[in-house]
């Protein structure tokens, strides 16, 4: 290293003129106290823009500035320097060049830091200036759980006995620390991923753990296959369940709070070849309530469902698959209809939102609450409006159908695969189709697809050697050849190089007119109803979904994974 780069940076900036020695000594004094980098709270204070401070280091120092970002970090790399070294220098590995590391550093400037990296590492230290964004990043990315939980996973190992049939052994190995600080840690990693769902999954050799994070399944860790049954048995004593049965599935529930966040958590267990299976659905129950036009509705939808729901009575169905958004739809729609001047009661399985003004009921099945009877009670307590969580059974069905007959107006939700099969699903629970004709007046289908990740989206033109060139030009015939510019994401370190960040929703809109009445009342099949709300005026979910990926909201590729279907 260079005389010059064993200068330290505040005097480097000094003599450069970029920031006053008055402006040094108050940072200096503020770092004493706070603990952070200098250059950190010359930033934060405005003294220096960040972009700056990297241009003077580079050009003072020769050092040049590194994207971690950009780059694709070998894992035996990354474990060149342990974790809790890495954070406590706030350092990151790039790459390894002989006998050399190239490392990714706030302060190169930093001595002591590299003297020590140097000593324990027993490499030699090539440093390279990184942003804090950047290794916030690489570590969230390439650290996650981190080398906390390998350390209990070992430790774990050597704590918990072979005999899994021995349940006293087991029971005694739950309550052991490093156990719950396990499935404590699987929980919060969760949580802080913005994860719907926990698969905890026995194989022949190892308990995998998985996270659906954006709808898609992800591996995060894997546990030693002796380990399997204390991890197991620990979940199902937090969720009430009976750990000395293993042989029939079970439910349970968990509530608690991670990082002030509250939580509710839905846990089943299913006998496998390997052992229990059990997953872990995440309800936030800090849900905020949001607006209609926050839905992701097109202005067009938005208008068709809006007119529909002001209606003062008859039945709307919100369909699609599990956690497609249906709940946040309708809460959403329950939001905007709320007035002291009306009784507005639900019954949930489980209460998603809470809204202040609304009469929300928890189904409890357990003590005989069901949709059904919750539903039956409801029309003895004056209701205007009434919410069913979900039409399971022809009795919901039956007493649904009656409510919107004698002047409520009911929401609900169904399961299916568009809006025309909610009609026929209905017919199939028993619901006369005179009946059904009558009390129906609405339909929104939704799907929720990957959002494109903003920091790596990119334009391309579809020609015809694209693979779905053909799909495109079915759907959009008029459209002009050199105007199908889709987009799609590169990948990069802040979407895990996924090109893929949070989720939106796509819809159908279907509404009940004159002459689709005359056909629901014949009973005729859900394909015939599809083909008249199209010409009525209904988009699909797939044309809905081509718009918003034309207006570079989503990805081609995404919406004919989801909503594509050959007729």
């Amino acid at each position: 290293m260079t005389n010059q780069s064993r200068q330290k940076l505040g005097d480097i900036l000094v003599q450069t003129g970029f920031i006053t020695q008055e402006q040094l000594e108050d940072a200096l004094k503020e770092q004493k106290t706070s603990g952070e980098r200098l250059g950190t709270v010359l930033v934060r204070k405005d003294y220096i823009p960040e972009q700056r401070l990297i241009e003077v280091l580079e050009f003072q120092l020769g050092i040049p500035h590194v994207v971690l970002s950009k780059r694709q970090i070998p894992r035996e790399v990354i474990d060149l320097v342990p974790e809790n070294l890495a954070k406590k220098y706030r350092v990151f590995p790039v790459e390894q060049l002989g006998d050399r590391l190239v490392l990714g550093m706030l302060d190169p400037t930093d001595i002591f830091a590299l003297d020590d990296l140097r000593l324990t590492l027993k490499m030699e230290i090539q440093p390279v200036i990184i942003t804090e964004e950047d290794l916030n990043l690489a570590f969230n990315q390439y650290f996650g759980i981190g080398e906390s939980l390998k350390d209990i996973v070992e430790g774990l190992e050597i704590e918990i006995e072979e005999e899994k049939e021995d349940n006293s052994a087991v029971e005694a190995a739950v309550d052991d620390a490093p156990i719950v600080k396990l499935v404590n840690l699987i929980i919060t990693q969760a949580v802080k991923e913005r994860a719907s769902d926990i698969h905890i999954e026995p194989t022949e050799r190892e308990l995998v753990v998985r996270y659906r994070v954006d709808g898609k399944l992800r591996q995060v860790m894997t546990c030693p296959e002796n380990t399997q049954a204390a991890i197991i048995s620990r979940v199902k004593i937090i969720s009430n369940m009976n750990i000395a049965e293993k042989r029939i599935p079970q439910d349970g529930r968990i509530q608690m709070r991670v990082d002030k966040i509250a939580i509710d958590l839905r846990v089943s267990s299913v006998p496998t070849v390997f052992g229990e299976k059990i997953v872990m659905r995440i309800l936030y129950k800090n849900n905020i309530l949001v607006k209609m036009e926050a839905l992701g509705f097109d202005p067009e939808n938005l208008a068709r469902f809006r007119e529909v729901y002001h209606h003062p009575h008859g039945i709307i169905l919100v369909t699609g698959p599990t956690g497609s958004g249906k709940s946040t739809t309708l809460s959403a729609v329950l939001n905007e209809l709320n007035s002291p001047q009306d009784n507005i009661m639900t019954v949930e399985d489980p209460v998603e939102y809470q809204i202040p003004g609304v009469n929300q009921v928890q189904v409890n099945t357990k003590a005989g609450l069901t949709f059904a009877a919750a539903l039956r009670s409801f029309l003895r307590q004056d209701p205007d409006i009434i919410m069913v969580g979900e039409i399971r059974d022809g009795e919901t069905a039956q007493i649904a159908t009656q409510a919107a007959l004698t002047g409520h107006l009911v929401l609900s939700t169904l399961h299916t695969n568009d809006a025309a099969s909610s009609i026929t699903r209905l017919i199939d629970m028993d619901i006369e189709p005179f009946l059904v004709a009558s009390t129906v007046i609405g339909v929104v289908a939704q799907r929720l697809v990957r959002a494109i990740c903003p920091n790596c989206k990119e334009s391309y033109l579809v020609t015809p050697d694209d693979t779905y060139y053909q799909v495109v030009k079915e759907t959009l015939p008029d459209y002009p050849e050199d105007k199908l510019v889709f987009y799609k994401g590169k990948g990069c370190r802040q979407c895990n190089e996924t090109g893929y960040a949070k989720r939106l929703a796509i819809h159908e809109v279907l509404t009940v007119d004159r002459h689709l009445r005359y056909l629901i009342s014949k009973n005729v099949p859900s394909n015939e109803i599809k083909t008249e709300a199209v010409k009525s005026g209904m988009r699909t979910l797939f044309q809905d979904g081509m718009i918003k990926a034309l207006a570079g909201k989503t990805t081609l590729e995404e919406i004919i994974r989801v909503a594509y279907t050959k007729e």
